[in-house]
């Protein structure tokens, strides 16, 4: 069985869409519909821009949005998922190329998340910080040491096996990371990011995007869309909704996402979108088991 999965936020570069927008009808006309509905020209920054001017929040998560949805709409009659999947923002792509929710609409609440989680970032201090070499178990037990009222860490992308990434306030991500190196961590590395992304610190964004999904029309998916808060396959538009909107403050289960998608049958596993990061990720995840393909559409 195939399965197409979409990256999140990070996989963005300068150039991207540029080769499809030049060689596709289809895709220019969806990229000038997107700097219609954004009200700026997206498209100019992602194929001419700077690495600092993708880093906009208002830029990047609607550019690796676009890439991987536009992508796999000129795919046509190629996109032959039969489950899909996508990484924290790479669940909206998912989600549009499933059917679940349209283009247009995918967009807008991309675009309202973004601007959300900049002012959850803003209102409060925090970062996240990427753990490799430990358990998922050491490092669940460490966060909750370190964690008091008011300065919290916890789990937020279960990445794959050795690799899971933190995220809370400053200090408290601080002292799990000398906790971590002291329990035997190969590395415990801060990452320049604006804010404790999937933590309870993301509640106003939860909030702010919730009235958004809520008012905002969801079908079923035309496949299984497997969702990042629980690791399971979903069908139904209303547990979609509810997914979605609890995946701001829940953590990233990836590892157990991929998992689960290859107890269910996929040994094809398509990256759709820029970079290659989850080609990595679920090679690590699939280690040892034969006959599981991984390949990227870029």
């Amino acid at each position: 069985m195939k399965a197409f999965v979409f990256p999140g936020q990070g996989a963005q570069f300068t150039g991207m869409g540029k080769d499809l927008y030049e060689s596709n009808a289809k895709a220019k006309e969806l990229f000038d519909k997107a700097n219609e509905i954004l009200g700026f020209d997206i498209t100019k920054i992602m194929f001419e821009g700077s690495a600092e001017e993708l880093k906009q929040t208002k830029v990047t998560q609607p550019a690796v949005f676009l890439h991987s949805v536009i992508s796999a709409i000129c795919l046509g009659d190629e996109f032959d998922a039969e489950m899909t999947a996508g990484h924290s923002l790479g669940e909206f792509s998912a989600l549009v190329a499933a059917g679940a929710l349209s283009f247009e609409d995918g967009l807008k609440l991309v675009s309202k998340r973004a601007m959300a989680m900049q002012k959850a970032c803003e209102a409060a201090p925090s970062t996240m910080a990427a753990i490799i070499g430990l358990s998922d178990d050491v490092i669940e037990k460490v966060c909750a040491e370190v964690s008091s009222e008011g300065n919290i860490v916890v789990p937020a992308n279960y990445n794959c096996p050795g690799q899971l990434v933190i995220s809370g306030n400053i200090d408290a991500v601080n002292a799990a990371c000398e906790k971590l190196k002291e329990a035997g961590a190969k590395r415990a590395l801060v990452l320049p990011v604006g804010g404790a992304f999937h933590s309870p610190l993301m509640q106003p964004a939860k909030d702010e995007l919730q009235a958004a999904i809520e008012a905002t029309e969801f079908s079923n998916p035309r496949i299984p869309v497997y969702q990042n808060v629980d690791a399971k396959a979903h069908t139904d538009a209303a547990e979609i909704k509810q997914n979605l909107i609890a995946q701001l403050t829940a953590p990233v289960k990836w590892t157990y996402e991929v998992k689960q998608m290859m107890a269910d049958g996929a040994t094809d596993f398509v990256e759709c979108g820029p970079g290659k990061a989850l080609q990595g990720m679920i090679l690590k995840i699939a280690k040892g088991v034969e006959g599981i393909s991984i390949s990227g559409i870029n």
